[in-house]
């Protein structure tokens, strides 16, 4: 194994259980501190999309540079994502005047692309297979650009589709259980192959995000939205407490294991012998 693939593989959290609670909470916690910078604080949507996208940047760039797996700079960036892209996405679909529809569609576009040069240059999208700096700026576009989408395709079945906000998370979180059952049973019965491993993973990645947004919008939405009413302050305050406390929790559990990331991962790889 080459340095630069054992420094890359390094730098990844184990794709455990755990590991999708903190991006749903991520997630979700971006969607309500972007709502909060943008709407509660008056910022503007353009306003907010460039100081998050400046924070993303800072934060890429000191991820890039990092040799080895550090758990809060990790989900620093993954949250400067999530944020950056609630501000975006909202940017294009409401001052810009596309719709979430046409929103959707773009940023769909846009990943589906993001993908496809992925596997054309690096002739991989395993997220357990990075080898390059490159693969690593490719793997961070598609992170952002999946968050983007993801915020307008919650938005769209929460505001055009009838559905509302609880019916959005209902189903966005109906069709993650099928992903979650369809790898667990092609592993059951040994049929799981590389191929299906990353497109359930980046499926999932997708899915997880409009998940957070719909739960995002139920959680400071009002009563009579559909939501719940806590508001965009209080639901961070409660969202950022649960994603560092997570994030503690597996330092101290599994500190040996940072960094194995490996769509396979069960969760008992991940505990110590």
């Amino acid at each position: 194994m080459s340095s630069a693939h054992a420094t890359a593989i390094g730098k990844l959290p184990a794709l455990t259980f755990l590991f999708w609670v903190m991006k749903i909470a991520a997630t979700t916690l971006g969607e309500t501190a972007g709502d909060l910078m943008s709407m509660t604080l008056n910022v503007g949507y353009l306003a907010s999309t460039i100081i998050l996208m400046s924070c993303f940047v800072v934060g890429l760039v000191a991820q890039l540079a990092a040799t080895r797996y550090i758990p809060f700079l990790y989900w620093a960036v993954i949250l400067a994502t999530s944020t950056a892209g609630t501000t975006m996405s909202d940017f294009m679909n409401r001052t810009l005047g596309l719709g979430y529809a046409t929103g959707s569609t773009i940023l769909l576009s846009t990943l589906i692309g993001v993908l496809v040069v992925w596997r054309l240059v690096e002739k991989s999208l395993s997220v357990s297979d990075i080898r390059s700096r490159r693969a690593e700026v490719f793997y961070w576009s598609a992170i952002l650009v999946s968050n983007t989408l993801g915020t307008s395709l919650g938005d769209y079945l929460a505001d055009d589709s009838g559905l509302g906000f609880a019916g959005g998370a209902l189903l966005i979180g109906g069709i993650i259980a099928l992903i979650v059952a369809v790898y667990f049973l092609a592993t059951r019965m040994k049929v799981a192959s590389a191929g299906l491993s990353v497109a359930l993973f980046w499926a999932a990645f997708v899915l997880t995000r409009p998940f957070g947004a719909t739960m995002g919008d139920v959680l400071t939405k009002d009563a009579d939205k559909g939501g719940l009413g806590f508001g965009t302050i209080g639901s961070s305050i409660v969202l950022a407490v649960v994603l560092v406390a997570v994030i503690l929790w597996t330092m101290r559990r599994t500190p040996d294991t940072t960094g194995a990331a490996a769509i396979s991962s069960r969760p008992t790889a991940t505990r110590k012998p």
